[in-house]
């Protein structure tokens, strides 16, 4: 499998400090996670522990991922972020994925996932982005959407309308999630908005060490 393929590279970014009480190994602990986020269902992801001696329910590999929290972060610093917010469904229901992408790298900065889409929502994304970024040049690169203008506007920053360029970025990030969350239906089953939020999270940590 290609997806397997990609779990030679290192796994600092999973946090294991959740595991004191799990009597699951935490190689496999790591291996669950990265396969998980890399492309494989639970189930295929439960089938390859067991290859190596490890049975573990689909919902346990799936509460790895929750418990870990990963959080995307960058040590990258850009002059330049693309923002913008798409919709996915979750558990059937629609909701909005904002999300910011470093252009020169496609890696995350930040990602949040609402039940709606308002100028408010996007002010409180744009803060907590803002918070990450060290930086106080920085341009957005947005398409033409109202809330997203007002919002920039609102809070004085720079931005930029554009419909290529740099910030084709987050488009060919979002075919990737879009892609993800529509074969996943088992991941998003009666999930709830921070539960969806959260695997959302971590496959940005992870699609960052790509």
């Amino acid at each position: 499998m290609p997806e397997i393929d990609r779990l030679s590279g290192p796994t600092e970014w999973i946090d294991l400090e959740f595991v004191e009480r799990e009597r699951t190994p935490e190689f496999a602990i790591q291996v669950g996670i990265q396969l998980h986020l890399a492309g494989l269902s639970l189930s295929n992801t439960k089938q390859y522990l067991e290859k190596l001696g490890v049975e573990r329910s689909r919902t346990a590999i799936h509460d790895w991922v929750r418990k870990d929290d990963l959080q995307p972060d960058s040590d990258v610093e850009p002059n330049q972020s693309a923002v913008d917010e798409t919709m996915i469904r979750v558990n059937g229901q629609r909701h909005w994925l904002y999300a910011a992408v470093d252009p020169g790298t496609n890696q995350f900065l930040h990602i949040r996932l609402f039940q709606t889409r308002t100028t408010q929502l996007t002010l409180l994304f744009l803060r907590e982005l803002r918070e990450k970024q060290h930086r106080n040049d920085v341009t957005f690169l947005i398409d033409a959407a109202t809330h997203l203008k007002a919002a920039l506007n609102r809070l004085g920053l720079r931005f930029r309308v554009c419909r290529h360029g740099n910030r084709n970025a987050i488009e060919r990030v979002f075919r990737e999630v879009k892609r993800r969350t529509s074969s996943f239906s088992n991941t998003f089953s009666n999930a709830q908005l921070p539960i969806a939020e959260s695997w959302l999270q971590a496959f940005a940590v992870w699609w960052n060490q790509c």
